[in-house]
């Protein structure tokens, strides 16, 4: 009776990680599409946020 409980929690956590990657895959992908949209132009981009002005000034 336990290995048929530990052969359920496995195959159940089997699924889970197989889910968890097609997460992350697509997560990798989209990160490539968002980085392919910002401009080249911008430099190192280590404190260019702070250095950029709020909207409302």
């Amino acid at each position: 009776m336990k290995a048929s409980f530990a052969e359920d929690l496995v195959d159940h956590l089997n699924a889970q990680v197989a889910r968890q990657q097609e997460q992350i895959d697509a997560l990798v992908r989209e990160i490539a599409q968002l980085r392919k949209q910002v401009p080249e132009g911008r430099g190192d981009g280590a404190g260019s946020l702070r250095d950029e002005l709020p909207p409302h000034y």
